[in-house]
């Protein structure tokens, strides 16, 4: 999995270098409303085994999936600056104040924040809502002692927000599981032909040269021939790659569906179920697991 930082991937100076892509460099309203729902699940969780984070900017915020954020660094100040003691609310309301300037910093598309604020907060207020303007602000109160200011408090203010965020969540959960299914289908299929290849036309086992011709493995012969070498009146390939997916999903249930399979010489025909067909497939593939014996 690929990782940055926030800084590395939010550029300043108008353009931003994404994985080889280059856009405008203002952060859309709507990822930026899901950094601060993660970051404010993250500070929860942190502020509330008695911790405090400190350390909150750019560079020490990764990027880790798809708009997907996690925090670097925590607490490492603790331990550079062992010597100096501060009060854990103070420290806890310092994160709030942090955490403001990070989501004002990233929305002014502007690292240098604290050189000119003024100018970073009237352009971050021209760009978004009355909601996210009024957010960062209440951040950047955190150290004001007018009322009281915790990270729940916050987090019940954009309520809202987080609502969208868990949406986003779960349309991404259902996207997920979508591809997993592909994926899983694709693979027992993949397992099958695997089977297929090693039972059909192998020109010997245990010194048997028509091992593959007799019994039931001829009809998985001719099956083979049934799902990929067809062709049609004008003895043309008939590359239908829906039907080779039908049947080899069919014989991988193992469905009581019957299928006629006729030799390549037009003088046998049989009629067989799927379900035979897949039993066939597991016997002669064990048989080929099973111990060779010794002459």
């Amino acid at each position: 999995m690929e990782t940055f930082t926030l800084s590395g991937v939010w550029k300043p100076m108008g353009k931003v270098a994404t994985r080889g892509r280059h856009t405008s460099g203002h952060i859309p309203e709507q990822i930026l409303w899901s950094y601060v729902t993660q970051i404010a699940n993250a500070l929860k969780a942190i502020h509330s085994a008695g911790l405090a984070a400190r350390v909150i900017e750019p560079s020490k915020i990764l990027l880790t999936g798809k708009n997907r954020i996690r925090l670097n660094a925590c607490g490492i100040l603790d331990v550079v600056q062992f010597d100096s003691q501060r009060p854990l609310a103070d420290l806890q309301h310092q994160d709030l104040v942090n955490f403001g300037q990070l989501i004002l910093t990233l929305g002014a598309n502007s690292p240098s924040l604290m050189h000119n604020p003024t100018k970073a907060t009237e352009h971050f207020n021209r760009s978004y809502s009355a909601q996210l303007n009024n957010s960062v602000y209440w951040l950047l109160s955190g150290m004001q002692k007018d009322q009281e200011r915790t990270i729940d408090i916050f987090i019940s203010g954009i309520s809202s927000q987080l609502m969208s965020t868990f949406d986003s969540s779960l349309h991404l959960d259902d996207q997920l599981i979508s591809d997993l299914s592909r994926e899983l289908e694709n693979a027992r299929l993949v397992r099958l032909l695997t089977k297929l290849n090693f039972i059909n036309e192998r020109p010997e086992y245990e010194h048997d040269r028509q091992w593959s011709e007799n019994g039931e493995r001829y009809f998985l012969k001719l099956f083979r021939d049934y799902v990929f070498h067809q062709v049609d009146a004008q003895n043309a390939p008939v590359v239908d790659l829906g039907h080779v997916l039908t049947c080899l999903n069919k014989l991988d249930a193992g469905t009581d569906e019957k299928v006629t399979l006729i030799s390549r010489d037009e003088q046998s025909c049989f009629i067989v179920s799927y379900k035979e067909l897949k039993k066939a497939v597991e016997a002669s593939f064990q048989a080929l697991l099973k111990p060779a014996r010794r002459i």
